[in-house]
């Protein structure tokens, strides 16, 4: 699914996500994970955002953002998506599109589930058995939540907006029980959409 461009509003909050072709990996090396974060950080000159939480995984991402200007941010990924892809497939000497659709988005109004959601974000590659603990995976800032970690694709008013704190993020990650996987939580993310498998 993805939003009307009238809710593209400063102020507004979403998240992003997308995977690609099948069969395919959006990041083969940790120099892939890197390039495409370079590239993000990048274009937030150009498209003024919050990055409140952020997974990329091998086939896929997933960003939870703040909309912090009148331009559209979901435009931030159509120029690091173009920009990536060119340099992925000259590397990997491929051709043609690398995205399996259209850059999926849902707008986040409703406060009772960003909690749920960054958790969700957070816990993929655990889900998926990359590794043991969130803390482990380097290509999320769930680092930067829990302060062990100084990047720049975070915006630590994330805890003062929604009333959490880092102590109680790290313990609900860490005492994670599958509340994300009722149903009520994957029609809220993905509607009518297949979920993204993040063991693929």
């Amino acid at each position: 699914m993805h939003c009307s461009k009238d809710v593209y509003q400063k102020g507004s909050c979403f998240h992003f996500y997308n995977r690609v072709v099948d069969g395919e990996f959006l990041f083969i090396d940790h120099h892939d994970y890197l390039t495409f974060l370079s590239k993000f950080r990048n274009s937030m000159e150009r498209y003024p955002l919050s990055v409140f939480a952020y997974c990329l995984m091998p086939n896929h991402f997933h960003f939870f953002l703040r909309q912090n200007s009148d331009i559209e941010i979901y435009q931030i990924f159509n120029s690091v998506l173009s920009s990536y892809v060119q340099k992925y497939n000259l590397k990997y000497q491929r051709r043609g599109a690398l995205m399996g659709g259209p850059l999926q988005s849902i707008e986040i109004a409703d406060d009772q589930y960003v909690l749920n959601l960054c958790r969700y974000i957070h816990l993929n590659p655990v889900k998926a058995k990359m590794v043991l603990a969130a803390k482990e995976w380097e290509y999320s800032n769930y680092s930067e939540w829990i302060g062990i970690r100084n990047g720049k694709l975070f915006d630590p008013s994330v805890f003062e907006l929604y009333n959490i704190t880092m102590q109680e993020y790290k313990h609900r990650i860490e005492n994670y029980q599958d509340e994300v996987e009722n149903d009520k939580f994957k029609r809220l993310l993905f509607d009518n959409e297949r979920e993204i498998d993040p063991r693929t």
